[in-house]
């Protein structure tokens, strides 16, 4: 295999704000692996609350080049296993696993979902997420998107009612809350009752991470599922979620990839959680193979390509929020524009 590295930044159609911040734009590392003239392309995109950087995205995957180089088209699950052994860092294993399975696809002329044997059903539709900003800011986004099903609000301000009573007078379509971690215990205590009256289906990371005893607490008195996200990075936390929420919101550079997502999925399933895959900020080109585990999910969130102004990759498209990728497309259903030479 060939292995090529190509960085972008992609530019958003909105600065993007949640309770930790706000930004405009997002560097993104695209990796392809050709072997006999059919390529299979990967990403990721550094994130600094868990660590990652370009930089050393970049360094981690060039690493394994000459690794590459001796290596063929053989089990992506076994790949993944060796390549888990080499890599510390679960943003480039991610890219490099994406990139291993869209090849095997492509090659075969099968569509990830068929190697996965995910053909029944069609899964739910995608939200998409209207960023933390001033409440005038966030109308407006709501009526640029106004076809689809529901909308995932990013919270985490002490005006958070106030926001979301003005989004609920100008549609009747469910919101997701997602407060990334950015209320304390009485806080979100005060807000759930409050929610169910906005028609909230469910609340993302309402308290940090480290607040386990918090969650515990909130988990026993919610009227409202309480999904996991930065809670939830591998395979290591899941038993832990179990006890602390309701749903677990699986993210594919968080865990390493589409190999061990999957595993995380169907175990979580198996302890009766629900589940959601979500995105963060990136291009068709991460974001396809989640289109492909749908049958597996009871809720996504896969609109990063909607949010940017440069979509590195053709074949993607949305109806009401449902994900719809071309006819017979094998691999993950979409072409990566790489730049020219």
């Amino acid at each position: 295999m060939k292995l090529a590295l190509h960085r972008h930044v992609l530019r958003l159609r909105h600065p993007f704000g949640i309770s930790r911040g706000t930004k405009t734009s997002q560097e993104t590392v695209i990796v392809t692996l050709t072997l006999d003239g059919i390529t299979g392309a990967g990403e990721a995109t550094p994130n600094l609350y868990y660590g990652t950087t370009t930089a050393g995205i970049v360094e981690s995957i060039e690493a394994q080049r000459d690794w590459f180089t001796g290596r063929d088209d053989e089990s992506p699950e076994a790949l993944w296993t060796e390549l888990a052994a080499r890599i510390d860092d679960p943003f480039a294993l991610c890219a490099l696993d994406e990139a291993i399975w869209d090849l095997h696809g492509k090659r075969r002329g099968r569509s990830l979902r068929e190697l996965w044997n995910l053909t029944d059903g069609e899964g739910p539709p995608s939200s998409y997420t209207i960023a933390l900003a001033e409440p005038a800011a966030m109308v407006r986004r709501l009526h640029e998107a106004p076809d689809w099903p529901v909308y995932k609000i990013k919270l985490g301000r002490p005006d958070d009612l106030e926001l979301l009573r003005a989004l609920r007078a100008e549609t009747n379509a469910p919101f997701r809350v997602d407060a990334n971690a950015g209320w304390t215990l009485d806080e979100a205590r005060r807000r759930l009752e409050d929610l169910v009256a906005l028609d909230v289906e469910l609340v993302e990371q309402p308290l940090a991470a480290s607040d386990v005893e918090g969650m515990r607490t909130l988990r026993a008195e919610s009227p409202l599922p309480l999904v996991a996200d930065e809670s939830c990075r591998d395979e290591r936390d899941l038993d832990a979620c179990a006890e602390l929420f309701h749903g677990i919101n699986v993210k594919l550079m968080k865990c390493g990839g589409p190999t061990p997502a999957l595993r995380l999925l169907r175990r979580a399933r198996a302890l009766g959680l629900r589940t959601m895959v979500g995105c963060m900020t990136e291009s068709s080109v991460g974001v396809a193979p989640i289109a492909q585990m749908l049958p597996l999910l009871d809720w996504v969130d896969m609109d990063g390509p909607a949010l940017c102004a440069n979509d590195l990759a053709e074949g993607l498209r949305f109806e009401r929020g449902h994900p719809v990728l071309a006819a017979r497309a094998a691999g993950n259903g979409v072409r990566y524009l790489a730049p020219a030479d």
